[in-house]
């Protein structure tokens, strides 16, 4: 910032009127006052933001009590596709209801009802090679094992 004071203690009150501008002066009186300045100022162009609802519980709403770890269509509901718990905010569960659920859901993949892993996961993009993949040759160059050996026959 230019023109603001860091050490005005160090020089004379004298002499401080002298060398500060009108703009410091104003500053440093108002320096406590700024601190009272709302900090929403400018954003949200003075409108309200509206709150979201809570999420209802499958559980919640068909009144079940507790969950048992046989019953595994209520059980895939809180499952993604991919075998993994849903989060409570996903599904809106309460906190006991999720520890229930998630009890439930681990008791049952002991008992094979439920997978600990789904493999036949939908492809998402490009895969990691693992260490021993080959590469596979690009279109502007030749593959290595054919470049190493024309350099070894030169």
């Amino acid at each position: 910032m230019k023109g603001v004071w860091h050490n005005v203690g160090s020089i004379p009150e004298w002499d401080q009127d002298r060398l500060m501008s009108e703009f410091d002066k104003e500053n440093l009186d108002g320096a406590a006052d700024g601190m009272s300045v709302d900090m929403s100022e400018g954003r949200n162009d003075g409108r309200t933001r509206p709150r979201r609802r809570r999420k209802v519980s499958f559980l919640t709403l068909n009144k079940v009590e507790s969950v048992d770890y046989k019953d595994v269509a209520t059980l895939q509901k809180f499952i993604s596709e991919r075998g993994k718990i849903l989060a409570a905010r996903q599904t809106g569960n309460t906190a006991k209801q999720q520890r229930m659920i998630s009890n439930a859901i681990k008791s049952a993949r002991e008992m094979a009802l439920l997978p600990f892993v789904v493999r036949e996961a939908v492809d998402t993009g490009p895969r990691r090679r693992s260490m021993g993949d080959a590469r596979e040759p690009r279109e502007n160059r030749e593959p290595r094992e054919q470049k190493q050996t024309e350099e070894a026959g030169e």
